[in-house]
């Protein structure tokens, strides 16, 4: 993985446009001050957008077994 890049803090007022472009495309900057880092700009994650109900349909499968205690599990417990 690429190191996020660094700025100071004048950098960073100066260029932040610059940074908010690099950071829309998906990279991490990090904002620094007297060299040290303070400060980490990352992307935001996209919302999933739901329609409402059903908006999954077909997209997610649950199989028949689903609630039923697999056996070395119910050995376990004793359960059988």
């Amino acid at each position: 993985m690429e190191a996020a890049r660094q700025y100071n803090v004048h950098e960073a007022k100066t260029h932040l446009s610059r940074i908010l472009e690099q950071v829309a495309t998906g990279e991490e900057v990090v904002i620094s001050k007297a060299g040290k880092p303070v400060a980490k700009v990352v992307p935001l994650r996209s919302r999933v957008r739901r329609t409402g109900r059903g908006s999954l349909k077909g997209l997610v499968h649950i199989p028949d077994d689903f609630d039923e205690l697999p056996d070395d599990i119910a050995d376990a417990f004793g359960m059988r």
